[in-house]
């Protein structure tokens, strides 16, 4: 039996997991979640020997998924605004130095849309992009079938020129109005101008700690701060994701990530957004879904795309 390692490597949290390959099909053995943090590197590592440990197989190869911009011939990380950490780093020569394996990278949008044709709600549509709305926003696009060979950063699409400076160097990215990070942001400094809000109270009133959870959930319980920010944020999201329709004029747009939680409130606002945007003849044959991969979208597709199955 061999077996594959594949990580996930986002700016909130790195997914590892486990996978057996028999047969030409994959299955997950065991998986681990740990916040990025400070150390990705350190956490990266731990992860793999605590995987290593419990494989009873030869591991073929460890196959790397992360934000930012890859190159895949050598095995580094270029840049990444959300794990600055990390850029520069040579994930094949970390591998072959310190655990004498082989490794392939890939950009997480993209590792997340092949999961997502190969095992996902993607396997109906022959075109679609994929949205991964996280602490940043990614991207990856299927074209007859094929993953599309590009770096799709679509969070940086620049949607407002006059807007807040992005950590990649862009003004007025998508990412700053439509990420979680954005949304988070937003809130804690809509409170410190004085806008009323139950959001003060969470930790103990040490607000600056909240997460996009904390926000949906106080929009469920009808505050208005949080209703206000989730919506505009989705607005911002259906120019985003308007400009990509015009461009690709995809069947699908699946969305993933930990914002898609707030569907009723942020996505609606971006199918609104979108339809009011996009040309019509485009966006009334685009169907908006959710992921059925969710978190796993990403670990499922650089699995295969290592696997080369």
């Amino acid at each position: 039996m061999k077996n594959v390692i594949t990580l996930d490597i986002g700016g909130t949290n790195i997914r590892a997991a486990l996978w057996s390959l028999q047969d030409n099909k994959m299955s997950i053995i065991k998986k681990t979640k740990e916040p990025t943090g400070p150390s990705p590197l350190e956490i990266i590592k731990n992860s793999i020997s605590h995987l290593l440990e419990d494989c009873k197989g030869e591991i073929s190869i460890v196959g790397i998924s992360v934000a930012g911009i890859v190159d895949t011939q050598e095995g580094i990380l270029l840049t990444s605004p959300n794990i600055p950490k990390l850029q520069g780093v040579n994930f094949r020569k970390v591998l072959r130095d310190d655990y004498g394996l082989q490794c392939i990278i890939e950009n997480d949008g993209n590792a997340a849309a092949y999961g997502e044709k190969i095992l996902g709600v993607g396997r109906e549509f022959e075109n679609f992009v994929m949205f991964t709305l996280g602490t940043g926003i990614g991207g990856g696009i299927i074209i007859n079938g094929n993953l599309l060979s590009v770096t799709a950063e679509i969070g940086h699409i620049s949607i407002n020129s006059e807007g807040a400076q992005c950590p990649c160097g862009n003004i007025g990215c998508l990412e700053t109005t439509a990420s979680a990070t954005a949304v988070i942001s937003r809130a804690i400094a809509e409170i410190e101008r004085g806008a009323d809000s139950i959001l003060k109270a969470t930790y103990n009133g040490n607000f600056y700690k909240m997460n996009a959870e904390d926000i949906y959930r106080a929009a469920l319980e009808g505050d208005t701060l949080s209703r206000t920010v989730l919506k505009d944020a989705g607005r911002n999201l259906g120019i985003g994701i308007a400009n990509v329709v015009n461009i690709f004029s995809p069947q699908a747009v699946i969305l993933t990530g930990g914002l898609i939680g707030a569907w009723n409130i942020y996505v609606e606002a971006a199918i609104k957004e979108a339809s009011r945007r996009a040309l019509k003849e485009l966006i009334n044959r685009v169907k908006i879904v959710p992921s059925q991969l969710k978190d796993d979208a990403g670990l499922t597709g650089i699995a295969y795309i290592a696997a080369k199955i």
